[in-house]
């Protein structure tokens, strides 16, 4: 692969950053490494640790990136939409289509083996974009069902588009295999199955 684009001056932050997803989204985290980062921006070897203090400092820092842009693309999706279903399903669709556009971001921001934890910007960050969720299915409790239990009902539809997000491309595989049709694409699907989840919890 070409080397990056250099940086330009009082920019080099956010130019690590972009590196490094970049890089992640080729090689994976395991791919990852500071010397690579340094090489593909055009800067001396010591640049990365002397801005982000070491490989966990630097992978944090595009965790809390792709949280903060996870946010606001939610947000923006789920804004002024006031059927609780349709809310749910442009939310579903905007958190696949995140991760699908910036898989570099998206494959960092679980990783807690290589994250720093205790980071507050990350702990924030992560609690925001999770928070926009939350808020809908709140909604969706103070609209359809009052008894609804928010707290699991969020932890299923956030383990339902994750899981689409890891293996829709199996999915492709297997059905192919099995001579069926193939899954739609993955903002449909994503569509399909809030749809699914929000019947689940009317009362």
């Amino acid at each position: 692969m070409n080397d990056e684009k250099r940086y330009h001056h009082g920019d080099l932050e956010n130019t690590l950053r972009r590196v490094a997803s970049n890089l992640i989204a080729e090689r994976g985290v395991a791919g990852f490494s500071l010397r690579e980062v340094a090489r593909r921006a055009g800067v001396s070897h010591a640049a990365p640790g002397h801005h982000f203090g070491d490989a966990s400092g630097l992978l944090t820092a595009v965790a809390i990136e792709g949280f903060t842009h996870l946010r606001d693309v939610t947000a923006a999706a789920t804004a002024g939409v006031e059927d609780p279903d349709d809310r749910l399903a442009a939310l579903g669709r905007a958190y696949v289509e995140v991760a699908t556009t910036h898989p570099g971001h998206c494959a960092v921001a679980f990783r807690h083996d290589v994250l720093d934890n205790e980071n507050p910007e990350l702990l924030a960050a992560g609690e925001q974009a999770y928070g926009i969720l939350v808020d809908a299915v709140q909604y969706a409790a103070d609209n359809v069902n009052p008894a609804l239990d928010v707290a699991n009902t969020s932890r299923l539809c956030w383990a339902a588009m994750q899981g689409l997000i890891d293996i829709h491309l199996s999915m492709a595989i297997i059905s192919e295999h099995r001579g069926e049709d193939p899954p739609p694409a993955i903002g449909d699907l994503a569509e399909i199955m809030s749809r699914q989840l929000f019947a689940g919890i009317r009362p």
